[in-house]
Order: C-alpha cells, then structure tokens, then sequence
C-alpha cells in the first residue's frame, strides 16, 4: 500500500483514479489489528488501488472529508466519493469486505 505523501498528493489520486484510502497512524492499536489482512484485500478487490493516509502527517485531509476516528476509509472514483466507512471503532475484516463490496458496486 502506498503512502501518501502530501495533501497535493491526496487530491490528485481522489480527482483520477478510483482509490481506497485507508486513514491510520503508528500509534493506533486498532489499526495494527487490521494489518495482517489488508494486502489480502487489495488483491480481492483489484478495482482500487488502495493508499495510506497517516492521519498525524496530513490532519488538513482528515479535517476536510471528516475522518475523526481511525482506522477510516474513504473510496473515491474520478473525484466522486463512493462510500465511506469512518468511525473511532475497531473494525472487523468482514466489515471492511462489505464496506469494499458496496463501495465497488457503485464505480462506473
């Protein structure tokens, strides 16, 4: 997975490609928990290409989409917001599956 870099970064991969981002930081035990399975996930859903946002590094992008609490996804395609999965709670694989599920229905 990819980190982004910069909020620049950020906006350019919202505005042209059809992408997950996955909001997280270092220090967030509930997003360790997540880990092992994300690359998995990447492979099953090869219709995103999925980034990393480190919520410490880019607050301005959180504080704009309204990512309070991580681990948060956002799906975008060409610009347009897909489906969004935020919340300060630990999340289960099978809740990011459906949350990637429906958010894949709606591209295109």
């Amino acid at each position: 997975m990819e980190h982004v870099a910069s909020v620049e970064e950020f906006n350019k991969i919202k505005e042209s490609e059809t992408a997950v981002f996955l909001f997280s930081a270092d220090w967030c035990p509930d997003c360790r928990v997540i880990e092992p399975f994300l690359p998995r996930l990447e492979v099953d859903y090869p219709t995103f290409t999925f980034y990393y946002v480190d919520r410490d590094k880019l607050i301005d992008v959180c504080i704009a989409h309204d990512v309070f609490g991580i681990p948060s996804f956002l799906a975008f395609s060409n610009g347009e917001e897909l489906a969004r999965f935020v919340s300060k709670d630990r999340k289960t694989e099978e809740e990011i599956q459906t949350f990637l599920t429906e958010a894949e229905a709606k591209v295109g």
